[in-house]
């Protein structure tokens, strides 16, 4: 009798550099990969729309890959400890290995199911392939974690660096029967009433194979000019990796390996640094999507909602150029470029007065690598509000940030070529407002 190992995927959607997956390979027993739709654990955030159309193709992708392999890639929905509890007694498996994740509620999920397997005589284990470094392991010198950024990310590089990344295995050895699995198609992940994701198909191709040959573009063609062109919009300096990172499709210790090895990366990395401090941030603070960082935020005196502002922010209908070609490139692509999404953010935010998190939740929704971490953590540093953030009086113009970074007007002509022409509010006037509702919250300290 075989005992076959089990390797439950999550955001690791990859064969490369898959510890899991490894370790999986060196037990020496078929192997059975399986992914789990959970749309019933408590705590756990489903993807939004954007997310989850990726999610469909990405997962096309691997399974098609692993079955060229000669391996079994399964499907099952439902809560997560169930479904990996019964798989488990349905195959008879000996071991179960996973990758590691870092939000709260999946760390409390996933410490569960590895108590009760090992109670049931399992080898279950854990690796770490979705950070460089794990949360644990950063500590300041009064060991505490840290809320800066530049002292985060020099304790980090001052840790051994970063393992290499593990080969691609060539074949996988599945059982000679496969258990069922469900159809991707009836997960129901793509949409259809209406179908609008056909800007997301004009301008992606999920899967690893994609995103190894866009990571070769960027240290190739794109690198070289990153450091100077990666605030310009119409600029194509960005790396558009984060859909492929959020995903697993590429792991960050590929990244690492690959951008080590060109000259001039330091600023990329350092945006890899960034990625992990907003993990990091998230593991210290589970509640980083609903809750203030910092305290004192609380008594922001937001005032009420006006649904007909949002709605304006949300399609790129507030008559600011730069905003509304935002808001338009990520309905279209599920995607914006970094600098841009600063902007539409502190417009929502300090010209609109409204909670950062109603922003978050479109974002969540509209973009295709809105992540736990990243997501919010990054709301939360426009809004003044989070680990080493922005402070709140810090407000970005959108018309003096196009005069700096869309001079000759290309990214806005592209996207919101036929926006309204008239503002929704006056960009003076709102910034007082902003400032004045800040010195409330100072005075209720």
């Amino acid at each position: 009798m075989t005992s076959p190992s089990i390797v439950w995927f999550r955001d690791d959607l990859r064969l490369a550099d898959n510890p899991a997956l490894r370790a999986a390979i060196d037990r020496e027993e078929p192997i059975i990969a399986v992914y789990v739709l959970d749309d019933g654990s408590s705590g756990l955030r489903m993807p939004g729309g954007a997310a989850r159309w990726w999610l469909h193709h990405s997962l096309a992708s691997l399974r098609e890959r692993v079955t060229e392999r000669g391996g079994v890639f399964l499907l099952r929905q439902g809560p997560t400890a169930a479904v990996i509890s019964e798989l488990v007694a349905e195959t008879r498996a000996g071991a179960v290995f996973w990758n590691r994740r870092y939000g709260g509620p999946e760390r409390e999920l996933d410490t569960g199911i590895k108590a009760a397997l090992r109670q049931r005589g399992v080898e279950v284990r854990s690796f770490a392939g979705s950070l460089l470094f794990e949360p644990w392991t950063v500590r300041t010198g009064s060991d505490t974690h840290f809320s800066v950024f530049t002292p985060f990310w020099r304790a980090c590089l001052a840790l051994p660096a970063p393992r290499d990344p593990l080969p691609e295995p060539r074949e996988l050895h599945g059982p000679r029967t496969a258990p069922a699995s469900d159809d991707l198609d009836d997960w129901q992940l793509l949409p259809t009433a209406p179908d609008w994701a056909g800007g997301l198909r004009e301008t992606w191709e999920p899967g690893e194979p994609a995103a190894r040959v866009r990571l070769r573009e960027f240290l190739e063609e794109d690198l070289p000019h990153y450091d100077t062109a990666r605030d310009e919009p119409a600029a194509g300096a960005t790396s558009l990796l984060s859909p492929r990172l959020r995903w697993g499709e590429l792991s960050p210790f590929t990244l690492w390996h690959d951008a080590t090895r060109q000259e001039g990366a330091g600023r990329f990395l350092s945006e890899i640094g960034w990625r992990e401090f907003a993990w990091h941030t998230l593991f210290h603070f589970p509640q980083l999507a609903t809750r203030n960082l910092r305290r004192e935020f609380d008594a922001f005196p937001w005032p009420r909602l006006k649904p007909t502002r949002l709605a304006a922010w949300q399609r790129g209908e507030t008559g600011i150029p730069l905003v509304d070609a935002g808001m338009r490139e990520l309905w279209h692509t599920g995607f914006m470029h970094n600098r841009v999404r600063m902007v539409t953010a502190s417009f929502l935010i300090k010209n609109l007065l409204i909670d950062w998190r109603r922003g978050e939740e479109w974002f969540w929704d509209t973009l295709v690598d809105a992540d736990d971490a990243s997501n919010p953590f990054n709301w939360q540093w426009v809004a003044g509000s989070g680990a080493d953030a922005a402070t709140y009086f810090r407000v970005f113009n959108p018309e003096l940030q196009a005069k700096k970074f869309d001079r000759d007007g290309h990214y806005v002509s592209e996207w919101a070529r036929d926006a309204p022409t008239e503002p929704i509010v006056d960009l003076g006037e709102t910034r007082k407002a902003a400032l004045a509702a800040y010195e409330t919250m100072r005075r209720a300290r």
